[in-house]
């Protein structure tokens, strides 16, 4: 009975024919797949998940104020959601990157724990050097952020711990947070990293998402393979993360970086000093599309263009007009390739599928009379693992072509 004694934790019912994605572990359960509450939980509280016809499927936390009403995380009755299930869960993350990455130090920079890949839905830690950088994108995790800093404490031994938050989280989760430190000492600005033998400056509590892109560590260093003596361009550049591996690690003659923030260009010519190569990094602040186009009539030509544009679809309703937009990012991008070339295109848009960033490159291709051979197809780096449970977590498309 509702609110009865009886029942320790409340109850979400599932609609008939809707337990098979969460018997198979995917973590979301939407207010959609919901057919009553046995009990009256409130924002935060521990909830148990049955089918239907009453199995038990998993714990996890309710939020009615998100369209993910309940997040899950353990599908063993036997293990409820305590404080010790997150500092172990926290111990298992951080233990693999230990395995991963052996060397890890003071200028290392590498994820700990990415959300629904580590089950642990909502959170993500970045670790810079001797700081952390957290997200909270849960509600109910971030009501038990006491916890989540305890076992980050216990794992990794940090000096600080700085919060960042996500544009939009009051709106999906109806979560109160702002950025700023939890623990310890406030992290140096800028902080200094090293990635692949290249040193970056980098604004943790100012910079976009946790104040680097480390999911692309290897495909930048990939890129540098191919460049030696070669004029490069380098779109949505941010802070010149592959450019100066271009410059760096590859021998590139030259590489031109185009980008529409200024602070970011200006911390990519602060880097390109850092690694004395700046005389060959030529820094653009205007609009990709634009920047283009006016490559294209001035007739400019490059040996490698890399394409690395922000998130373009946020939902599912965002998907057409995501890949229209790339499909004339693209389209503009292959016009500006010398035959013979390369082209590194990327999405980090979750909603778009291999198949369909597959397809829209081709049909640039097409109007862009160029022809194509798919060489890689890339991913994140390791400390960015996907989970077969929860497609979308295998969200981070970097495909490596040559242009004839």
């Amino acid at each position: 009975m509702p609110g009865s004694k009886s029942v320790p934790f409340s109850r979400v019912i599932l609609k008939p024919r809707k337990a098979l994605p969460f018997f198979s572990r995917h973590p979301w359960v939407f207010q959609g797949a919901i057919d009553h509450m046995e009990g009256t939980p409130v924002a935060g509280d521990v909830v148990a998940l049955h089918a239907s016809d009453g199995q038990f499927i998993a714990w996890g936390l309710f939020n009615p104020a998100s369209k993910i009403a309940v997040r899950l995380y353990s599908w063993d009755e036997s293990v409820p959601l305590t404080d010790e299930f997150w500092q172990r869960r926290i111990h298992e993350a951080v233990g693999l990157r230990t395995v991963l990455y052996p060397n890890q130090d003071s200028q290392s920079a590498c994820r700990q724990i990415y959300s629904e890949a580590d089950g642990l839905s909502g959170l993500t830690v970045d670790r810079y050097g001797d700081w952390l950088l957290v997200q909270l994108t849960s509600l109910a995790l971030a009501a038990r952020k006491e916890v989540i800093i305890g076992g980050l404490r216990d794992a990794l031994q940090p000096r600080g711990i700085w919060l960042r938050t996500e544009k939009g989280i009051r709106e999906t989760e109806g979560l109160e947070l702002a950025d700023g430190l939890l623990w310890g000492e406030e992290p140096p600005r800028p902080m200094f990293i090293q990635e692949h033998g290249v040193r970056y400056g980098i604004d943790v509590a100012e910079g976009q998402k946790t104040g680097f892109f480390l999911d692309q560590r290897d495909n930048r260093r990939r890129v540098a393979d191919f460049v030696r003596g070669k004029r490069v361009l380098d779109v949505c550049c941010y802070t010149g993360g592959f450019g100066l591996n271009c410059l760096v690690n590859g021998g590139a003659a030259e590489v031109v970086a185009v980008d529409a923030s200024a602070s970011a260009l200006l911390q990519a010519r602060t880097n390109a000093e850092l690694n004395g190569v700046s005389d060959r990094l030529k820094t653009i602040k205007q609009d990709a599309f634009k920047a283009m186009e006016e490559f294209e009539l001035a007739g400019e030509r490059f040996d490698t263009v890399v394409l690395d544009p922000p998130k373009l679809a946020r939902n599912r309703q965002g998907i057409d007009a995501a890949l229209r937009g790339y499909y004339s990012l693209n389209r503009f991008a292959l016009g500006l390739i010398q035959p013979g070339g390369f082209f590194v295109t990327c999405s980090c848009s979750g909603q778009i599928s291999h198949e369909m960033f597959a397809d829209m490159l081709s049909q640039a291709s097409l109007h862009a009379n160029r022809r194509l051979q798919l060489l890689e197809v890339r991913g994140p780096a390791a400390d960015h693992p996907s989970s077969v449970h929860c497609l979308e977590t295998d969200y981070l498309k970097c495909y490596l072509c040559r242009v004839m």
